[in-house]
């Protein structure tokens, strides 16, 4: 029977194999990153074309004068009623005063509330502009059209006297804005900025974001 002694202790050292060394033992594989290379899009804030602001600009500048207008329009009211009056007593002859003061009133008013509808939408069609909503080019350029076509008519029947000529000069004027925003608004550049409609980047955070 076999000596008690010759057995193996379990708290013996494992012998070594031959070339391989403590060192080797010890070293784990490395592990896979846990990082993903591929960022989700990021959306940031980037500055919009130099002829985007540039129509931004006009439209603002555009919609102040309009504004003034309004002022002004409504000011010199009391000027224009009996210049209007006149106008409507050669175009329908033998009424009685009361009428053409009631419609001179009604078409001194249906203009003025016309300048002031076409000015909220403009405000509200520039906003939507700069959220970069589809299709608002279209209806900016229907606005412009009512817009020529009501100061058209208030040139004929309610810009007159020594006012007039104030009023034709500022209806002119703010047209022209309109029609300078509209042309910088579809530049190719400003035509892509409304395309992408959100600017964004991939990367970490310390990116530099996309470029308009």
């Amino acid at each position: 029977m076999a000596d008690q002694s010759d057995a193996v202790s379990p708290y013996a050292p494992v012998p070594q194999e031959p070339g391989r060394t403590d060192a080797s033992k010890r070293a784990a594989p490395e592990r896979p990153s846990l990082a993903n290379p591929n960022k989700p899009p990021v959306i940031v804030k980037v500055p919009a074309p130099f002829f985007v602001r540039l129509s931004q600009l006009f439209w603002m500048v555009s919609l102040a004068l309009g504004a003034f207008i309004v002022v002004y329009f409504f000011v010199i009211r009391e000027t224009l009623l009996p210049l209007i009056q006149d106008v409507l007593k050669t175009v329908a002859e033998g009424r009685d005063d009361t009428t053409y003061a009631t419609a001179g009133d009604i078409l001194y008013w249906t203009v003025f509330a016309g300048m002031v509808t076409i000015l909220a939408i403009q405000i509200t069609l520039l906003v939507s502009f700069s959220s970069r909503r589809p299709n608002v080019r279209w209806w900016q350029l229907g606005s412009f059209v009512v817009q020529v076509l009501l100061y058209l008519l208030a040139l004929e029947l309610v810009a007159l006297g020594e006012h007039g000529t104030q009023l034709r000069q500022l209806f002119i004027g703010q047209c022209a804005l309109v029609l300078l925003g509209l042309l910088c608004s579809i530049t190719p550049k400003a035509l892509n900025w409304s395309a992408r409609q959100h600017d964004v980047r991939r990367g970490s955070a310390g990116d530099v974001g996309a470029k308009p």
